[in-house]
């Protein structure tokens, strides 16, 4: 049996995490508009498994990278960025499809889809190493990573589809903090349980182990979820986004999609958030490979990684939230902007920290700042110019952009960062922050200009209202009055 000493160190982070949930959680203000207590009730009965299907999204996505800690030089650097990138270039350009379709179908089909086709996906690639198969695995694991990443691509649009019906304006920035806390939990499932799981049981299991939650999930959004409160057996509301007084008949998904490539405020969202993706996997990725090569895998934060950057996500997502709704009166632009601007500084000293014990902390505070600009702007910001109607094609359109962030980042530090001998030196790895700092300052750039930008209602009801509304959106990305 096990010391009782070695299992209190493997409980104390998740005790850690979990009180840091609890009291955000409880802690976060609430928006007066009338709700009863029945109704939210049943809308935390309704997105909190569908919450924890995403989060377990993406223990079945990441678990690509524990899976290649464990695997050492059979799968290289260069392999793994094959792979991911591949991955993550099939989940940006899926949302061409999905976001159309989940609009179409609805958030409760499509979280349902993208839980049991991952499962499949997973168990697919854990067959694979349970057959002893580790050679030539780029051929085998890509198409393989490829099919798992289609399917998650359903997840995010599927979440912020449901809740875009129950959650007002007014009180999506707190959401996009819940939002913020589900991408962290899923973060930590990935890092820490996956390996837990690598270390205590055979390899395979670090895929098989979400797929059977992801389906077991699935079963209780079936039997829990409904894509709106009249459809749960409540009153449905105005939300007073973009889709709010359209009771016309929807428009055709092309058209829709037109119009958002026309529309400057989303565009500019995909554009920040193609660079959030750029930061945010060059972080999550490829700092728990640099502590394995440079000797320091043992230390707290590379060994509680998960942990970590769960709780810098936790606190970056409900910073913005809170701040989002309570300072900048619903205004997305402003905080994502604040936070980019960590971004920059924490990008600019890893030059310095590189070969010192703070590296850990200083990337831990760059997750935070990225997490919490993801969770406002793909959570929050794309329901609040696509709308309830059009959520889905608004979600697809700037996840894809955050996909094909991540994909070009995967292409790119693949191939730059040291390896064999070079690697073991962490000052070697300066390309690692190199190639970050044009994303976060054009990522800064950018969140500026949506400083002022707000949804107008009947954004896409009919062209006359698009014509209408343009040019005091094109004021708001300016930032004129």
């Amino acid at each position: 049996m096990r010391p009782m000493a070695l299992w209190m160190s493997e409980l104390v982070p998740i005790a850690v995490l979990l009180a840091a949930i609890a009291l955000l959680t409880s802690r976060l203000p609430r928006v007066e508009l009338g709700h009863s207590l029945r109704f939210r009730r049943r809308r935390f009965v309704n997105w909190f498994p569908v919450g924890l299907t995403y989060a377990f999204l993406y223990m079945g996505r990441y678990n690509l990278t524990v899976c290649k800690n464990a695997l050492g030089q059979v799968m290289s650097k260069e392999d793994f960025g094959t792979i991911f990138s591949i991955g993550t270039l099939v989940y940006g350009f899926s949302f061409v499809l999905n976001g159309p379709l989940t609009d179409r179908w609805g958030g409760r089909r499509t979280i349902i889809l993208s839980a049991v086709g991952a499962a499949v996906s997973n168990v697919a690639m854990g067959l694979v190493l349970w057959s002893g198969r580790r050679e030539a695995l780029v051929g085998i694991f890509a198409p393989l990573y490829a099919l798992n990443m289609y399917f998650q691509s359903f997840g995010a649009v599927s979440i912020v589809k449901v809740n875009a019906a129950w959650f007002h304006l007014r009180e999506r920035g707190t959401f996009g903090g819940i939002f913020g806390i589900l991408i962290s939990l899923g973060i930590y499932f990935a890092f820490d349980w996956g390996q837990f799981i690598v270390d205590h049981a055979p390899l395979p299991w670090v895929f098989f182990v979400p797929a059977i939650v992801l389906v077991t999930l699935a079963v209780f959004d079936s039997w829990l979820v409904r894509d709106s409160p009249g459809q749960a057996g409540l009153a449905d509301f105005d939300t007073a986004d973009s889709s709010s007084g359209d009771d016309g008949p929807a428009l055709s998904a092309l058209d829709v999609g037109k119009r958002m490539l026309k529309h400057p405020v989303i565009m500019t969202i995909a554009l920040v958030e193609f660079c959030s993706g750029y930061l945010r996997n060059s972080i999550m990725h490829w700092y728990p490979i640099l502590a394995k090569e440079t000797g320091v895998a043992k230390s707290f934060i590379p060994s509680h990684w998960g942990m970590m950057t769960c709780l810098a996500g936790i606190f970056g997502g409900v910073f913005a939230g809170v701040i989002s709704d309570r300072v900048f009166q619903s205004r997305r632009g402003p905080v994502s902007a604040v936070l980019y601007g960590g971004m920059l500084l924490g990008t600019g000293a890893m030059f310095a920290f590189l070969d010192t014990p703070f590296i850990g902390g200083l990337v831990v505070s760059m997750s935070l700042c990225i997490i919490g600009v993801h969770g406002m702007l793909s959570g929050t910001a794309s329901m609040d110019f696509g709308g309830k109607k059009n959520v889905g094609v608004a979600v697809g359109l700037i996840d894809g952009f955050v996909y094909l962030g991540t994909g070009l980042e995967a292409i790119i530090l693949g191939h730059v960062l040291p390896v064999d001998a070079d690697a073991k030196i962490a000052r070697n790895w300066w390309t690692w922050p190199m190639v970050m700092l044009p994303a976060a300052f054009v990522g800064l750039v950018l969140a500026i200009r949506l400083w002022n930008a707000k949804p107008k209602p009947r954004a896409f009801a009919s062209s006359e209202s698009v014509s209408e509304m343009k040019p005091a959106v094109v004021r708001a990305v300016q930032g004129t009055p």
